[in-house]
């Protein structure tokens, strides 16, 4: 039995199908699409619109990821909608506009899926744990929080969301973050997802697997989409994570947030204060911003 599972793709399009073409070429029985197939990207309704492919024609399998739930969340309308809280938001709505006619769709993604091999050891999916799909599992978590995000334990806990692969394990359980499709953030640009194999013999085994792609396509894509145009000040941010792959909205959040919300200081100019730093100037200029 040959499961795959990818994650993260956030509508980076020529990262998704290298990745498809892969999956082709090893053929697995199943294939899971662990969330966050949309948004914090330039592409989401071409790669939603594979995926959705892909789940009629051969089955696979999608799980709700957080950014399938900000999208959800851009149907309610705000307290304020001309303030703070809507440019925040700028980049979601934009992806909740070009996805008109699927949002249906994706609020009735499940949670998690499981396969369990013949000896009876399951192998659960998961977006981040099962808290919920916004907490997840890095390298740093301690084991003893790791024990609690994954119970009840499986044999193969397979996890995504922080853009950060990792193998560890955790008691009678290996919990897997199979990275990031469309955004890694371990400063490695190439994509990455997880295959597991489960034979008679040896039981499941898992492996990482990471590939190059186009990225420089998805810069431009950042462009011919119109998402960086449209989807606001933080647009130029994950552009920046892209050339980076290295994950920047927390650093943004931790600062400038609550003092863009409480109307203290500009989105724009919150924006452009992060972008000074000295680690991140070298990833500037066109098409984003040079300064």
């Amino acid at each position: 039995m040959k499961v795959a599972v990818i994650s993260d793709i956030h509508g980076n399009l020529p990262a998704l199908e290298t990745a498809v073409a892969d999956l082709d070429k090893w053929q697995p029985d199943v294939v899971v699409v662990d969330g966050d197939i949309v948004n914090r990207g330039p592409c989401s309704l071409a790669c939603w619109q594979l995926i959705q492919a892909r789940a009629h024609q051969d089955g696979w399998q999608i799980v709700k990821g957080n950014h399938e739930a900000y999208v959800l969340e851009c149907a309610h309308p705000l307290n304020d909608p001309h303030g703070p809280s809507l440019q925040i938001r700028q980049y979601a709505q934009w992806t909740h506009d070009q996805l008109n006619g699927h949002i249906a769709a994706l609020a009735a993604l499940p949670d998690q899926y499981s396969v369990t091999a013949p000896d009876g050891r399951t192998l659960r999916v998961v977006h981040a744990s099962m808290q919920d799909n916004r907490t997840g599992i890095y390298p740093e978590t301690p084991d003893a929080d790791i024990e609690q995000l994954i119970a009840p334990p499986p044999a193969i806990f397979v996890t995504a969301h922080t853009h950060r692969p990792l193998m560890r394990q955790i008691g009678g359980a290996l919990v897997v973050n199979i990275g990031a499709v469309g955004a890694p953030f371990d400063e490695d640009k190439r994509l990455s997802y997880g295959r597991f194999t489960w034979t008679a013999r040896r039981g499941w085994h898992s492996e990482i697997v990471r590939l190059a792609y186009d990225w420089q396509q998805t810069i431009r894509d950042y462009v011919t989409s119109g998402f960086l145009e449209h989807g606001g000040p933080l647009a130029q941010i994950m552009l920046v994570e892209h050339r980076k792959s290295r994950g920047l909205i927390y650093r943004w959040a931790s600062r400038y947030e609550n003092a863009v919300r409480q109307g203290e200081l500009s989105l724009e100019e919150s924006v452009r204060r992060v972008l000074q730093d000295e680690d991140l100037r070298p990833y500037l200029g066109p098409p984003g911003w040079d300064r």
